[in-house]
């Protein structure tokens, strides 16, 4: 089968096309054939220095999130599951490739008013955004800025905020992202790559209750400041690099709470099969900005690092 090896960490030009061989379900297992793979920021990280939540040893085929078609099971699971249209999880490695196996209870069907590739862009994003969006609540008529709004996450955040009532600006870097932004529901949009940015935005809002902190380092230590008694920051990006520093001590000091919500594989599979319904159902529409044949993983992976990307990038097995 088709597939991308990583057989040493650096720059995008690692991720060499190649083959596999094609694998079998055992028992308690299914097979997809992919369609779609879902790339996240900390895969070009893990590419890069091995860094991130994966584990292994190299040469491997990255790629943690997938859909497709059921096209195989193993010999102990039923098999009218054959056909069905699901997203998966592969465990952390094996999604850059035209098929993976995965167990049983990964793969989550897809709606049949949601189309394939719609619902591998929520795959991740999706389930990050709902637990975000239920951990920070926010209120009708309540200040909330979203850093990196343009992104996968983000994108979805300002949905979700706008469709709780609140009153959201949206952080991005760049007319196009701007104008994505600003499509996509926030009341206010700032450049954050101008240096008053902090400024304009407290110019408008006076002051927010919730930041979702998608870039960190400076960016995010700003909009911290931007914070009134009472609000609540959020972090789940470092597109900056690095997480934001506020020391916890900094935080009480201001009656700021900094929430760190996690969820458990149940809790998370949930979220998912909510996200996907959500958008079957027209309320959450993600952005898929850019997408690559299989055999170009290099060039989306470039394509990210660089900061070009807006939304969602998919590699498009065929």
């Amino acid at each position: 089968m088709r597939a991308v090896w990583l057989r040493e960490f650096g720059g995008p030009e690692v991720l060499v096309p190649g083959t596999a061989p094609d694998p079998t379900p055992g028992p308690g297992q299914v097979l997809i054939e992919v369609a779609h793979v879902n790339l996240t920021f900390v895969e070009t990280m893990f590419r890069a220095t091995g860094f991130g939540p994966f584990r292994g040893p190299l040469p491997v085929i990255p790629g943690n999130g997938v859909g497709g078609v059921i096209g195989a099971v193993g010999p102990d699971v039923e098999p009218g599951l054959v056909g069905r249209r699901v997203v998966s999880s592969t465990g952390g490695s094996g999604g850059y490739a035209a098929r993976v196996v995965v167990d049983r209870a990964a793969p989550v069907e897809v709606p049949d008013a949601l189309a394939l590739d719609d619902a591998v862009a929520l795959l991740a994003d999706g389930r990050t955004a709902l637990l975000l969006a239920d951990a920070a609540a926010p209120k009708a008529g309540e200040r909330v800025l979203v850093e990196a709004a343009a992104g996968g996450v983000g994108g979805l955040l300002v949905q979700l905020a706008a469709r709780a009532g609140a009153r959201v600006v949206g952080l991005a870097g760049g007319p196009r992202k701007t104008e994505l932004v600003r499509a996509a529901g926030a009341d206010v949009v700032v450049d954050y790559r101008e240096p008053d940015w902090a400024d304009r935005v407290r110019a408008a809002t006076g002051g927010v209750g919730v930041v979702f902190d998608g870039v960190g380092g400076d960016v995010g230590r700003a909009a911290f400041d931007l914070l009134d008694p009472g609000g609540r920051m959020l972090s789940f990006g470092l597109a900056s690099g690095r997480w934001t520093d506020v020391p916890t001590e900094t935080a009480t000091a201001r009656g700021v709470a900094l929430l760190r919500p996690t969820a458990g594989p149940d809790e998370l599979r949930a979220l998912t099969v909510r996200a996907l319904a959500e958008s079957a159902a027209g309320r959450l529409r993600p952005l898929i900005g850019q997408r690559f044949p299989l055999e170009r993983a290099a060039e989306a992976h470039a394509a990210m690092q660089s900061r070009a990307t807006v939304g969602k990038t998919l590699l498009d097995v065929g």
